[in-house]
């Protein structure tokens, strides 16, 4: 399969000095940069053109990323008069990776690694070419292997880690008074904000959570400051600190301290918010692998390409101006993201709103919203969509719409209009108590986003079944299954009840953009709802 690159590689190129005449690095060197993209598919890595450099030291013509976005290799063309050692040697000097990377003129190729030349050939040598190739494809990258081996050793050591965790948590629940009341009074809030069914076990996984990746998560953007600020982290960093402070700490979670270590190595090499964003996902999806498989396969986690997130808000954006007359970015559309997961959607949208910084302030303030129900990826989506509104605005503004809650357990909006909200009991915190307030007063435009979805879930049958949910669980038996031949499982999947909930939520008009895998009763990924 390798010559098949390579004979399909110098095809184009050829063609290429056919049609234009010339031998010139920035015609040419689409030949190669499409070389180098269908082999990193195979390796899972993906080609990024104009890489910047560390320090400002400018870009290299093209990069292969591995997942976490963590470069693995790097391309520099050049023309063919240029002589190419020469060239390498300024580039060196200039500062440019000497790891793993390819220097190439449309007649030479040369393999640098570790500061060494390792293979040097002509382009029309199909044989050494690929000898080149796959050097420069089988290159073990030093922090990339290193995050390996840290996630491996993760996944050995974290059950002893969680045991210890749990142990300490119910041992100071029986005999730590200040630790029981305070514990006792979360749980009543978070019965009445996230569901009646929370339990003290439920508490107790969200503390340890919690403890397990404050400093992660804020480490990767450099935010230190995040969990004690943040309304939710700030409870659970109180409750945390009736029991679990200094040495008992420190002995409890030595084991995972490589990991720790290897994670904040790893993220300083990370450059870029988007980079930042994927690299958190890749961390969260490798920690939940790990820590709870079940809880992740009933709520359904799954993360959403870019690519596909991208074309969901353009997408919403002309179905808004087409059916409602304005874009999103305008005044008196609000948008809801119900299952915020990581914050993808909203990070998204702030991302398409940057050409107008006025309207985008204002959006931001008042007119987006999201709702998360897990403590990890709430800390994410916060840390996200904050970094992306920092990155655009050059000033740091609390995202201050964006609900721990359990969106499908939160009723009081659906169907009413702006003015006509029921109070709730209570909420984990006064301040998520008001945004919880403020988003079921609105009156939503766009529902958005890719609801979790378990039909099929792995462990269906092993006490993994989903919460049930009155109010919406009615609703899907006097619409939907009407009109479906779905069977049981289906009918109540999560996937079913997040599209009730936003058919309702936009009461009698809206935009409803969510990822479909399969047709129910509705024919459009992108739907356009009027009535319920």
């Amino acid at each position: 399969m390798s010559q098949v690159f390579i004979h399909r590689y110098l095809d184009e190129l050829a063609e290429l000095q056919r049609l234009a005449g010339t031998h010139r690095e920035t015609v040419v060197r689409e030949a190669f940069k499409g070389l180098l993209k269908g082999w990193g598919r195979a390796h899972d890595l993906k080609f990024v053109p104009e890489y910047p450099l560390p320090t400002e030291r400018g870009f290299v013509d093209g990069a292969l990323v591995d997942p976490i976005r963590i470069p693995f290799g790097y391309w520099e063309a050049k023309d063919l008069d240029d002589d190419l050692d020469r060239e390498i040697e300024k580039k060196f000097r200039k500062g440019y990776p000497q790891d793993n990377i390819i220097f190439e003129n449309s007649d030479e190729a040369i393999l640098v690694q570790n500061k060494r030349q390792i293979a040097r050939c002509s382009i029309e040598q199909v044989g050494k070419l690929e000898s080149l190739l796959t050097q420069f494809f089988e290159f073990e990258n030093p922090n990339i292997a290193r995050f390996k081996r840290a996630v491996a050793q993760f996944t050995a050591d974290l059950p002893d880690v969680l045991d210890t965790l749990r142990r300490l948590v119910d041992v100071s629940f029986d005999r730590n008074i200040q630790f029981r009341r305070s514990a006792e009074r979360f749980l009543k809030h978070a019965k009445a904000t996230i569901h009646p069914n929370v339990t003290p076990d439920d508490i107790r996984e969200m503390l340890i959570q919690h403890v397990l990746t404050e400093d992660i998560f804020s480490k990767v953007f450099g935010q230190d400051e995040f969990h004690r600020k943040n309304n939710i982290a700030k409870l659970l960093y109180q409750l945390e600190a009736t029991f679990f402070t200094g040495d008992v700490k420190w002995q409890t979670l030595r084991k995972l301290a490589p990991y720790y270590t290897t994670i904040h190595a790893t993220a300083a090499e990370v450059r870029g918010h988007h980079e930042k964003q994927a690299f958190l996902k890749e961390i969260y999806q490798n920690f939940y692998r790990v820590y709870n498989v079940k809880l992740a396969d009933r709520l359904g986690v799954v993360y959403t390409p870019n690519e596909i997130v991208k074309f969901i808000v353009q997408s919403a954006d002309y179905l808004c101006s087409k059916h409602l007359g304005k874009r999103l970015i305008d005044r008196h559309v609000e948008i809801l993201e119900p299952s915020a997961g990581t914050g993808t959607f909203v990070s998204e949208l702030i991302e398409y709103f940057r050409r107008s910084p006025a309207k985008l302030k204002q959006k931001y303030l008042e007119e987006l919203h999201a709702n998360e129900v897990a403590i990890l990826p709430y800390y994410v989506a916060n840390l996200n969509i904050e970094a992306s509104y920092a990155a655009i605005m050059n000033e740091y503004v609390e995202f201050p719409n964006l609900c721990f809650v359990d969106t499908l357990d939160s009723v009081e909006g659906l169907g009413q209009f702006s003015g006509h909200q029921s109070d709730l009991f209570g909420a984990i915190s006064e301040e998520n108590y008001s945004r919880i307030k403020k988003q079921n007063s609105r009156k939503i435009s766009v529902v958005i986003g890719n609801p979790p979805y378990n039909a099929n879930q792995i462990r269906e049958n092993d006490n993994n079944q989903n919460r049930k949910y009155p109010r919406i669980d009615a609703r899907i038996r006097s619409t939907y299954i009407k009109q479906s031949n779905a069977t049981k499982t289906k009918q109540y999947d999560m996937y079913v009840r997040f599209f009730r909930w936003a058919s309702d939520r936009i009461h009698d008009s809206g935009i409803v953009a969510f990822i479909t895998i399969e047709v129910f009763w509705m024919p459009e990924t992108l739907m356009v709802l009027e009535g319920s």
